[in-house]
Formats: structure tokens, sequence, C-alpha cells
């Protein structure tokens, strides 16, 4: 299967290349040292600490792996055509008026967001204000209707 590209504004791309920078120097270091002093303590097949300053690292190492492969997949979306255009895409700011609840508002994007990939993601791109939308979620199917969208 083809690697998937993963849309991101300029501002969530460097939010991931900065969490990347600080995992990769500063907490590697941490790590590290945490790993080096619970040595000290003496039986590493009873050494509670170093079993979980590894455990740490491997964490640690598998967010990094993580990470370089969304940047690796990263394509910068044009914010200027996206700002431009009135529908929703990577980066909006979208509020939706759910048909059983209260009105909610809601970022598409993979870093700290709705997910374009997710289930209310998939229902919202590309929509418009007036839309109607069906939220196919694990939880169940949800009726909503776009009311405004931003950046």
């Amino acid at each position: 299967m083809p690697d998937r590209a993963e849309h991101l504004t300029a501002d969530q791309k460097a939010e991931l290349e900065a969490e990347l920078a600080e995992l990769e120097g500063p907490k590697r270091a941490e790590v590290v040292e945490a790993i080096k002093t619970a040595r000290g303590f003496g039986d590493l097949s009873e050494n509670f600490e170093y079993h979980a300053a590894k455990n740490e690292q491997g964490l640690l190492e598998r967010r990094i792996t993580i990470l370089r492969d969304r940047l690796r997949r990263a394509v910068l979306i044009d914010e200027g055509a996206a700002a431009a255009s009135d529908k929703v895409s990577v980066g909006s700011r979208v509020t939706i008026d759910p048909a059983d609840g209260e009105s909610m508002e809601v970022e598409i994007s993979s870093v700290g967001g709705v997910s374009p990939e997710s289930s209310l993601g998939k229902a919202l791109i590309g929509r418009r204000v007036g839309d109607d939308v069906i939220v196919e979620a694990p939880s169940g199917t949800w009726r909503a209707r776009v009311t405004s969208i931003g950046r």
C-alpha cells in the first residue's frame, strides 16, 4: 500500500518539527541519563527503575519514529487557496449544529484537532455552510449542519 500523504498547514508542520526536536534532544538525553543512573542501583533483573527507564526509552523512540514518518509524508496545503475557498479543508475551523445537541466548533487538523481521517473529518471535508452532514461514528450515526467555516 503506498504511503498516504498527510496534509498539514505550515503551523502544524512546525509544531510537529518542534516536538521532534524536543524528543530527539533534551528528552532523549534525560532518558539516557535515567538509564545510566538506574544501572547503578544494582541487579538489573530486579531493578524497577532500570526497567521503567527502558520502557520510557521505548515509548520515546516510538514517538520519534511516528513523528519522522508523519513529517516525511507531509504535504503543505495552500492556506491562501483554502482561505479563499468556501469549502471545509485541513486548517478550517468549522462550527456545526448536531441535530440532537449543542453547537460545537472543531478544527480540521491531524495535529491537535479533528483528524481529516476521522469519521467527523471525512464527513466535513469539502462541505459548505448550510450543508447537512451524516457522521458514521463508531458510537453510531448522527447528523449535523455546517453553520460556519473559518481559518
